[in-house]
């Protein structure tokens, strides 16, 4: 681990270990059965994390784990685990249902010896409660983002333009060759048109190779004080509030 701040900080003051009391900026947000935003405010708040969690242990928990040692470890937080669940599935529902394209990206999981040196090389593998701590992570970015152009505030937006016309052209001129339906990608695609291709292919061999074709034609995502909105995300408002380490 290299730490991005000094040690005595990120390990430190700046860490969120167990049952110590930590100041930070929050965001509290009312969330309907629907998973629309109902309300949200921004507060400097004093937090105490209950439990050191570990992605690998809650995604255990989820799928129905009867370890009495993990069982007693999250007591403080076991009845919170189903619910925050349930909510991310109808946010995930939503994402969908805008037309945010599913794109699947792999990240590496590096293995070194003793010494330091590179002995193997794996897919990291991504479960449950990534997601849900990625949705709830989407919403508290658009609420702030939300303030933002409500409040004409000076503010960085994370933007994703548009595809330009030119590379989803040749998207859809791939896809005829490749022998896959391009039907609804031309010049004016919008994202549910290119989520509906991803779709569609999702259990065939070619699926790794149109994920990456659609990946390419996108633009890249960038920091912008303009609030044009999220092409991927299908988000009108969109910033980058939550910690990139969290």
């Amino acid at each position: 681990v290299i730490p991005m701040l000094p040690k005595a900080l990120s390990n430190g003051i700046c860490s969120l270990n167990p049952n110590e009391d930590r100041l930070a900026f929050s965001c509290l947000m009312e969330v309907g059965f629907d998973g629309i935003l109902r309300n949200y405010a921004f507060h400097k708040t004093i937090i105490c994390s209950r439990v050191q969690g570990v992605y690998t242990e809650v995604n255990k928990l989820i799928a129905g784990s009867k370890s009495k040692k993990l069982a007693e470890k999250y007591a403080e937080v076991l009845p919170q685990i189903p619910i925050m669940n349930e909510l991310a599935a109808v946010l995930e529902k939503n994402r969908k249902q805008r037309g945010a394209p599913e794109i699947v990206t792999v990240e590496s999981k590096i293995k070194t010896d003793k010494n330091g040196v590179c002995i193997e090389v794996s897919p990291r593998e991504s479960g449950v409660s990534q997601g849900i701590i990625e949705e709830f992570m989407l919403l508290a970015n658009n609420a702030a983002a939300s303030v933002a152009m409500k409040n004409q505030l000076p503010f960085v937006y994370r933007i994703h333009e548009n595809p330009s016309e030119e590379r989803l052209l040749n998207l859809a001129e791939t896809f005829t060759v490749l022998g896959i339906d391009s039907k609804g990608i031309n010049e004016r695609s919008k994202a549910a048109d290119l989520a509906s291709v991803l779709e569609k292919t999702k259990e065939s061999p070619l699926f790794p190779i149109v994920n990456s074709l659609v990946l390419r034609s996108m633009a890249k995502a960038k920091y912008s004080p303009e609030p044009v909105g999220h092409f991927g995300l299908v988000m009108a408002e969109y910033a980058h509030f939550t910690s990139p380490i969290r």
